[in-house]
């Protein structure tokens, strides 16, 4: 017996416990409802221009980017040294380069033939100078003796039949050595110019892969062509599973692109303009872009372009949207491609025009309301007229510029009763 009335007196305070703490939750909980009812978040009608605007969001893109590839037709294109990923680059300055040893011994061997060949054509030509001037001093003894034998011709009328005769031989043979070695001159002539000729083709075809081993020597650093940054493609050599950039010791294939540099200064918020919207914009409106790395900034910019069809976005569930340009006008350094944020393309404009936070709009029977707070620290339900309406603000109608307005809703019927 002792026993069960020690139960019942334990379960009896278990429970007045459990009342207690309940009791105290909803006191607590009622305060603070009525303490949030007195004092509800307010803000301050605002008077000025509005800006009646189109929300996009989007991402920076630009209108420009070079790409920068692997040379063709040069060997071993292995990675030794990159610029920093993402990082500025001047126009001329180095971002790739590859490893210089294959083609520098390349360019070596090359030289080595196009000395040779240099050597065998200057040989050549001075053989060929040494014949001509042996052949013109044949040349010159053979007319010698020509004229020798028509001296010993023309003494027939003074000498024996018998010398006559022999001196017209003579006159003969020395006139058919002439003609030979006059033969003899010319062949060499066309001979040794054939050689040289000849020769002067192997040089120049040595001079040429001289000249392809420098391009390819210099081939092996890219520079970049426009001032920008640098971004870094995906090397797929491993499969598109193990893809990742282009990093310090991989091997290029011909032609393949290795990084981008966008030209910064042609920098655009690229942004989703809604089908409904569509017809409330015009190219050449006013936008204010807004980069969500950079909330407290906002930069001017024009409406440069609308895509004249709509694009399925990559997404679930598939949408389709136009696309819409702003360019920024100052484009601040800071800014990359690929950048999240948004655009507000500005479709009209409303003078001293009274505007509400978007949360300060209710509905009451069917008619836009706001609660304006009182001099006592009451507030009162005052019906307004909906000028304009942006996603966070709205222009309206039927209160004074000086007014402070609830941002929740109140249950004034109740508080009355």
């Amino acid at each position: 017996m002792a026993a069960r009335r020690r139960s019942k007196r334990l379960w009896l305070g278990v429970l007045v416990s459990i009342a207690v703490i309940a009791a105290a939750g909803g006191g607590l909980y009622r305060m603070r409802k009525v303490q949030a009812a007195v004092n509800p978040p307010t803000a301050r009608v605002r008077k000025g221009e509005f800006a009646v605007i189109v929300r996009c969001r989007g991402e920076l893109s630009v209108k420009r980017t070079v790409q920068l590839t692997a040379p063709t037709n040069v060997p071993d294109l292995k990675i030794v040294w990159l610029a920093p990923p993402g990082g500025s680059v001047k126009a001329g300055a180095p971002v790739i380069r590859f490893d210089p040893s294959s083609a520098r011994q390349q360019l070596d061997e090359k030289n080595a033939v196009l000395r040779q060949a240099q050597s065998t054509v200057d040989q050549a030509v001075a053989q060929a100078r040494i014949t001509a001037e042996q052949d013109k001093l044949d040349l010159a003894n053979a007319r010698y003796q020509v004229e020798r034998a028509k001296l010993e011709a023309s003494k027939q009328a003074i000498v024996s039949v018998i010398q006559g005769e022999e001196s017209k031989v003579d006159l003969e043979s020395a006139e058919k050595k002439l003609r030979v070695q006059e033969a003899t001159v010319n062949l060499h002539q066309k001979s040794d110019e054939a050689k040289v000729a000849s020769l002067s083709r192997q040089r120049d075809k040595a001079q040429a892969e001289v000249d392809l081993a420098k391009d390819r020597l210099g081939r092996m650093e890219i520079k970049a062509p426009i001032e920008g940054v640098v971004i870094y493609q995906m090397n797929t050599s491993q499969g598109w599973m193990n893809r990742q950039p282009f990093k310090i010791g991989d091997h290029a294939w011909p032609n393949a692109p290795l990084a981008d540099i966008p030209d910064l200064s042609t920098i655009r918020m690229e942004g989703k303009l809604d089908e409904v919207d569509r017809g409330r914009v015009v190219v050449s409106n006013d936008v204010r872009v807004h980069v969500d790395a950079f909330p407290e900034q906002t930069f001017s910019a024009k409406l440069a372009g609308i895509s004249p069809l709509t694009q399925m976005a990559l997404e679930w569930p598939p949408t389709r949207s136009f696309r819409a340009y702003a360019q920024i006008e100052k484009p601040d350094s800071r800014l990359r491609p690929d950048m999240n944020g948004s655009m507000d393309v500005v479709t009209s404009r409303i003078a001293n025009a009274i505007s509400v936070p978007g949360k300060a709009i209710f509905t009451r029977e069917g008619k836009p309301i706001v609660y304006v707070a009182q001099k006592d620290g009451s507030y009162r339900a005052a019906e307004v007229e909906i000028l304009a309406r942006n996603p966070d603000e709205v222009a309206v109608r039927g209160i004074n510029d000086n007014a402070s307005v609830s941002l929740t809703e109140l249950d004034l019927e109740n508080k009355q009763r």
